[in-house]
């Protein structure tokens, strides 16, 4: 069985877009919010500035890397205050495969691999919601080593090229991920994941979605008493754990139906239906609309 990080990273099907070394000298600064766009980067030299919206600003040093998994607004900068407002107060060119921000002449204060990527899955905004909104690790080199490797293969035009990119990203995310768990401060999965009495509990819903759950039996999972489970899951995952249940089944179902033609008594009764008719209630108050008109439009699109 894979763990519960596993599956999200797997279910969310990461795609490379682009990925580029960039490096940067003096004052320079560069805005980015496009929202939902996964960022990330590994700093292989030198230091920056990181400031994501609503967060105070952040230092990045070498071997440190960075993912944004919904990729909020935020700004990198060098470490000198920029000189104007908009995106590079001084100039921007590429050479040799570099794009170079800041100063031109001399060597760069920093340098770093950067990259953007997309989630292949509809439900991407769900899943994303129960990780972090940033993930910063410091001194994993291994994670620069990944980013090389996406690097290297996103230029290439070898056979296979989208599929080692997939699984390339998958790894990537899931190594990032699980180097900052233990210190992951904000509710979501990684928080939940965390504490041992309550991932015991994730990784039963994980594992067998089509068992009837109920709160007191996830309790019991985690060797809690029920008040105390619920309370402990709410504050550290940031949903209900019944809620929580719904959403991880609601995304293995929508998956089910887009990928594998399963009908949809099959689907019901694999996350936990014992009915078509109850399933398909839970699906549409979920979803906004019934799972046979989901199908079609899935394969519509």
């Amino acid at each position: 069985m894979q763990d519960p990080l596993t599956q999200v990273v797997t279910l969310l099907q990461p795609a490379a877009q682009f990925s580029k070394t960039v490096s940067g000298a003096g004052a320079w600064t560069v805005r980015r919010s496009e929202a939902g766009r996964p960022f990330y980067c590994a700093i292989l030299e030198g230091t920056c500035r990181l400031e994501v919206d609503g967060r105070e600003a952040t230092t990045l040093l070498a071997e440190d890397f960075v993912l944004i998994p919904s990729a909020y607004g935020f700004t990198m900068s060098g470490l000198d205050p920029a000189v104007a407002a908009g995106n590079d107060p001084l100039a921007t060119s590429v050479r040799d495969g570099e794009t170079r921000h800041g100063l031109q002449d001399g060597p760069p204060d920093v340098r770093l691999l950067v990259g953007y990527c997309s989630f292949g899955s509809p439900d991407a905004a769900t899943l994303t919601a129960l990780l972090p909104e940033l993930v910063h690790v410091r001194g994993e080199r291994r994670l620069a080593t990944l980013v090389q490797l996406v690097t290297d293969e996103s230029r290439a035009t070898r056979p296979a090229r989208e599929v080692i990119l997939a699984r390339l990203l998958e790894v990537l995310f899931i190594e990032a991920l699980r180097s900052t768990a233990a210190t992951a401060s904000s509710a979501g999965l990684l928080r939940g994941l965390s504490d041992a009495r309550l991932a015991a509990a994730i990784r039963q819903m994980h594992d067998s979605p089509d068992r009837s759950w109920t709160v007191a039996q996830l309790a019991k999972e985690a060797a809690l008493s029920r008040s105390t489970f619920f309370a402990r899951f709410s504050r550290a995952v940031g949903v209900a754990p019944m809620e929580y249940l719904l959403a991880w089944r609601m995304a293995i179902a929508k998956s089910l139906l887009r990928h594998q033609g399963s009908d949809i008594t099959d689907v019901a009764q694999r996350v936990g239906y014992r009915s078509a008719s109850t399933f398909n209630v839970a699906f549409t108050r979920h979803v906004g609309l019934p799972p046979g008109r989901y199908v079609r439009e899935q394969t519509r699109g």
